[in-house]
């Protein structure tokens, strides 16, 4: 889409975070009228605000009353602010536009954009894209969930293209925004409190991904996903369809036959050997799929692409081999914050489990788990702040369960109730905010109390 000037718009930039003031930087140079809110009280004497000032940004900090909305034309609040609060649910009585930080990158910038989104496994193959493209020379910016703020990037370091990691929350907001290649990996319930406990609301903000496509862009997906089955049948997507499979069947472009992976495109068939793939498990197969997809499409020349889908290092806090203490294996899953993501660490598993679930309860349906949790899992340790919900569920159904209301507690406890040969398994099913600053900050306070036994 073309680079639009924004002079003589009003924006209201609701939170003052990394996606605020970047959105307030990219909006100012394009000369949008630009203040900047947030309800806590900053001290502006510090870095960075100097910049946010220097670009004409207005800062109104330490309130947030819905009179700073008069003479608005467009609010773009940080993808955490609930659509619930007051501000927001005056400006969308007013009828004003909602954009996100992406959504506001997009309309500045002529970069071609690889979006990718789905319950599970996003992060996994974002930083997986990128590495591929970087690797192979392609000037490529890593952004949304990760990275740098797309925002941010496109006012102060463009790149030729930018591989993006979306939530729901920021697809909530995209209305201009058109991936060029748009991958959704998959569909289970999760943040059902932000959607008022109604799935089709969650699967139709996940399906905003394709929105403003074209039959010249590339929809990536995973062909057995019967939600994505079901939508496509319902929506039509206009662009080119490109399902990846465990196995191959009619239309298929990536898939598994004689312990290999197989990539079709126009660019050309990609074949592997399984065993070379960096990433092990079958949710990982199809996140190494789906990047070969999009990086065939790109015309990664298949000595880079086999290359890098051979030597990356996996992500932070997803199934982190943390520690071997005295026998007992430790992994750090913290970035399982829904029941399905913890599903696929249960399902790679292979030895006795004790497993640290809780936090913050999304509405969460542990049904999905439980069959994995009686056939693998012979301790559970519950930490969290409330464990009703849980203790609910899992009580009686293995043979030991305790709580813990720190992180400490939590290792210990599940070091003393380990056997020689197990593994102890951080895979909380839930947000971490009851006791953690985020999911980093619980998987860095497990890896710090498993090195300290």
């Amino acid at each position: 889409m073309s680079i639009m000037d924004f002079s003589g718009t009003h924006f209201l930039v609701c939170g003052a975070g990394i996606s605020g003031r970047a959105a307030s930087l990219a909006l100012a140079g394009h000369g949008g009228s630009v203040t900047l809110n947030d309800m806590k009280a900053i001290d502006t004497a510090e870095q960075p605000w100097p910049d946010i000032k220097a670009a004409g940004v207005q800062l109104v900090f330490g309130n947030q009353e819905t009179a700073l909305l008069d003479g608005m034309d467009v609010v773009v609040p940080s993808p955490v602010i609930s659509p619930e609060i007051p501000i927001m649910k005056e400006a969308a009585r007013r009828g004003l536009p909602i954009w996100s930080e992406v959504e506001v990158a997009c309309r500045v910038t002529d970069a071609d954009m690889i979006g990718i989104t789905g319950t599970n496994g996003k992060t996994t193959t974002t930083m997986l894209t990128y590495h591929i493209l970087r690797q192979a020379g392609v000037d490529a910016g890593l952004a949304g969930n990760v990275g740098n703020s797309l925002a941010l990037q496109v006012a102060e370091d463009p790149h030729a293209v930018y591989v993006i990691e979306l939530s729901s929350f920021q697809l909530d907001n995209m209305y201009e925004f058109k991936a060029d290649i748009a991958i959704l990996l998959n569909i289970t319930p999760d943040h059902l409190d932000r959607y008022n406990y109604e799935m089709q609301n969650y699967v139709d903000a996940k399906f905003r991904i394709i929105r403003n496509q074209t039959a010249e862009d590339a929809f990536i997906f995973w062909n057995d996903d019967p939600i994505i089955a079901r939508e496509i049948a319902k929506r039509h997507p206009q662009a080119t369809l490109y399902p990846f499979a465990e196995t191959h069947e009619a239309g298929v472009k990536g898939y598994t036959e004689d312990k290999k992976i197989i990539i079709e495109t126009s660019n050309g068939t990609f074949t592997m050997e399984e065993d070379l793939l960096a990433l092990s498990g079958t949710h990982n197969l199809y996140n190494s799929l789906a990047s070969g997809i999009a990086s065939k499409l790109v015309d990664i020349h298949d000595e880079n692409l086999r290359a890098s889908l051979s030597d990356f290092t996996g992500v932070e806090h997803r199934l982190e081999k943390v520690a071997r203490v005295r026998g007992v294996d430790f992994i750090n899953d913290s970035k399982a914050t829904n029941v399905n993501s913890c599903w696929y660490a249960l399902q790679s598993m292979t030895t006795p489990l004790v497993l640290i679930l809780g936090g913050t309860d999304k509405g969460n349906d542990y049904s999905e788990i439980e069959e994995l949790v009686k056939k693998k899992v012979h301790a559970l340790v519950f930490l969290g702040v409330d464990n009703a919900k849980l203790h609910g569920f899992f009580d009686g159904k293995v043979p030991v369960i305790e709580d813990a209301r720190s992180m400490e507690e939590a290792v210990s406890k599940a070091y003393k109730l380990a056997e020689k040969g197990d593994t102890v398994l951080l895979s909380p099913c839930c947000a971490s905010f009851d006791l953690f600053k985020s999911y980093e900050d619980r998987g860095d306070q497990f890896k710090a109390c498993v090195r300290n036994l």
